[in-house]
């Protein structure tokens, strides 16, 4: 049973960083698309980036620039790496990862950020 388990979220003030973690149990780790998605309140989930297995990334408009997705392999772990934050940049992020027959999700970590 494959498992995700984020942290590193928190409250942050404008224009600061903070890096997400996303460990991975159960599975082949680097066989797997990833990525983070987050939800905001009373929006849809959305994609932030997401990252082959061969290291191939991609990033949403709002975040191109800013943030930055990364893999170890070795650690079966996922990260995002979020500067230059933004008020709009605060919701829940979702660790995500593409299996063979359907899609896991982690139970989510809240960024906020404010001054």
């Amino acid at each position: 049973q494959v498992q995700l388990v984020e942290s590193g979220g928190g409250l942050v003030q404008p224009g600061g960083s903070l890096r997400l973690s996303c460990a991975v149990s159960g599975g082949i780790f680097s066989i797997y698309v990833m990525g983070w998605f987050r939800q905001a309140p009373g929006k849809q989930r959305e994609l932030v980036a997401s990252i082959t297995p061969g290291g191939s990334t991609n990033y949403a408009d709002s975040v191109r620039g800013r943030f930055s997705i990364s893999r170890d392999n070795a650690k079966n772990t996922l990260y995002l790496e979020m500067n230059s934050l933004k008020p709009e940049d605060t919701a829940v992020y979702y660790c995500w990862l593409q299996g063979s027959t359907r899609n896991y999700w982690g139970q989510g970590t809240q960024v906020t950020v404010s001054s």
